[in-house]
């Protein structure tokens, strides 16, 4: 029991939520009620949730050195000596084996595949090298999250729009950044010697900036996507502007979370445990979807609810 307990957290299954950006195409494309295309995201959630672990255990396996000094990465099972590297390796390459499956029990979506594979090669290039590289370890980080959406887009064969790409650019960037300044923070508390290399090439101002440009660029992106032209058309309002609000807040929320309660180290964390981030991304997503899908609901309604 306490082996396969070590095996999920090697996995780090809460961090599956981040693939969660594959249904975006799905809701944005108004195929949300479409079941058939739901299966094929549902498929390449599991996929890249598979994949992602798989990467996760080899991160572990590069930095069990680094991790042990570290506060609190030191408990993770492989820093900790718990589970063995050969071990993670074994169960690096289950997983990758397993999320292979998956695409060919989706039918072997050709460029889902690829997209996968790409994320995958990135980031193990990310664990050898390129988290050593200023600021190249942030957009390697924002890759990720733009494979994930283009992925989910290629699932059910529709085009993704530049601005939603740009977006998750942003949003995962600032993201990033969030962590770093966490990381930064911690380890300089601690009078510890850095225990990510690359954070000695940032300083807190450095950081700081970053965060305000991304977290600026997150809302003005989203709200230029929501008034473009090909979005109006497409949904036949412009109402979706008015989800500019909750983007808005979930961003200033966030940044009141790394500033003030230090919960940056952790994005996922933060995310799914502030009440009031939780709230405002259901009321984001019940907006979004009742202004998208309001023929869809309206047509529910009239079936299901008597008129007087």
């Amino acid at each position: 029991m306490n082996r396969l307990s070590n095996y999920l957290k090697l996995m780090r299954p809460h961090q599956w939520v981040k693939n969660g950006f594959v249904f975006v195409p799905l809701i944005f494309s108004k195929n949300l009620f479409d079941l058939t295309l739901f299966s094929e995201v549902v498929l390449t959630f599991i996929s890249f949730c598979l994949a992602a672990s798989a990467v996760y255990v080899v991160n572990d396996i590069a930095d069990r050195d680094s991790d042990r000094m570290h506060p609190l990465k030191r408990e993770r099972p492989i820093a900790a000596g718990r589970v063995g590297t050969r071990e993670g390796w074994v169960l690096s390459l289950v997983l990758l084996a397993a999320s292979v499956a998956f695409l060919f029990f989706e039918g072997t979506r050709l460029m889902v595949g690829l997209m996968i594979a790409g994320y995958i090669f990135i980031n193990l290039f990310y664990s050898f090298r390129l988290k050593r590289v200023v600021l190249i370890d942030l957009f390697v980080i924002a890759v990720g999250f733009i494979l994930r959406i283009l992925a989910g887009g290629y699932a059910i064969d529709v085009k993704v729009s530049s601005w939603l790409v740009m977006t998750t650019l942003f949003i995962s960037i600032f993201l990033g950044v969030a962590k770093r300044r966490s990381e930064f923070v911690l380890v300089s508390g601690s009078g510890e010697d850095f225990t990510r290399e690359v954070l000695a090439d940032y300083d807190l101002g450095l950081i700081d900036q970053i965060l305000s440009v991304s977290a600026a660029s997150v809302i003005i992106a989203y709200a230029l996507y929501t008034v473009s032209e090909r979005t109006v058309r497409a949904f036949h309002t412009e109402a979706l502007i008015f989800t500019t609000v909750f983007v808005t807040y979930g961003i200033f929320r966030y940044l009141y979370l790394v500033h003030k309660m230090g919960l940056g180290e952790n994005p996922t964390k933060a995310l799914l445990t502030d009440k009031p981030t939780v709230i405002n991304t259901l009321l984001y997503l019940a907006s979004v979807i009742a202004i998208i899908y309001k023929q869809e609901l309206n047509q529910i309604l009239s079936r299901h609810v008597p008129l007087p």
